[in-house]
């Protein structure tokens, strides 16, 4: 019992039900989403100018092309589901169809919870980079995170679609546009950091020769300093790994521990017969 997923602890006859609600929860949190960075974007206007501005309207641009992929991705992802139960379920209720195929319905709740967080945690962090609290890196690793849950999301659709599905095939254009967009986002940020921290850490005209002497020493320690952390957070990320893996796969490996049959018993090794010799 406690090496059962949490998940397990639902009804089954609750999943269908859960089911709408997710993908209309995450239909809810992309439109939020949209909205947030349009304000962003006019707040931006008001607040900067020159470099910073141009660097945040890039940037912003290039979220809301991200968050409209994710809502047709979205859309089209129901879409399919909608075809799925009404193929499958024969002359079942879609509350019956969900709970007898409960493993995946609750792989496609995931899936689809996976994608409303990315998105949120992208305008969450497109917000503190905008207001310059927050951290460039942060809006690389959330586009990251939007391009695995949405293959997630695929993956747990494909499962059950027909493979001359005309959904299926929307939705994995779909996939390939928002994989497309996310890797717009990273561009647009990495551009755009490389162009602020440019502007803001590199001129040196007004410097005396002691002056520039010290910092030199100083950023020297300071790359030392951080080559040592990029290395031991590198380590800290590999064991992060390793137990989301032990997590996430414990029980699907305990199910096919169960499922696998027995090996059969060994028979002894049959020796050769010693060769007669000649006489």
């Amino acid at each position: 019992q406690e090496l059962r997923p949490k998940s397990l602890d639902i009804k089954q006859e609750e999943l269908g039900d859960m089911v709408e609600k997710e993908m209309a929860s995450t239909s809810e949190a992309i439109e939020d989403a949209v909205r947030r960075i349009e304000e962003m974007m006019s707040q931006a206007r008001n607040e900067s100018s020159g470099v910073k501005l141009e660097v945040n309207e890039r940037i912003l641009n290039s979220c809301t092309d991200l968050m409209k992929a994710i809502r047709l991705l979205v859309t089209t992802s129901t879409n399919l589901q909608k075809e799925i139960v009404e193929s499958g379920r024969g002359a079942a209720t879609t509350q019956e169809f969900y709970a007898k195929n409960s493993r995946w319905t609750e792989g496609l709740i995931s899936a689809s919870k996976a994608v409303g967080w990315g998105a949120t945690q992208l305008v969450e962090s497109a917000d503190r980079v905008v207001l310059h609290t927050g951290k460039y890196e942060e809006l690389i690793v959330c586009s990251h995170e939007i391009a695995a849950s949405t293959a997630q999301l695929v993956a747990a659709s494909k499962v059950k679609a027909e493979k001359s599905s005309r959904n299926l095939a929307r939705l994995q254009e779909c996939s390939r546009n928002v994989n497309e967009m996310a890797a717009n986002v990273v561009a647009s940020t990495k551009s755009g950091q490389e162009q602020i921290e440019e502007k803001d850490t590199m001129d040196f005209s007004g410097m005396s020769l002691i002056k520039l002497k010290k910092e030199e020493m100083e950023t020297q320690v300071k790359v030392l300093e951080l080559e040592k952390r990029l290395e031991g957070e590198r380590v800290r990320l590999g064991e992060l790994r390793k137990q989301h893996y032990v997590l996430a796969g414990g029980c699907d490996a305990a199910e096919d521990e169960e499922a696998r049959p027995a090996p059969a018993p060994r028979r002894g090794i049959l020796k050769k017969p010693p060769i007669a010799q000649k006489p």
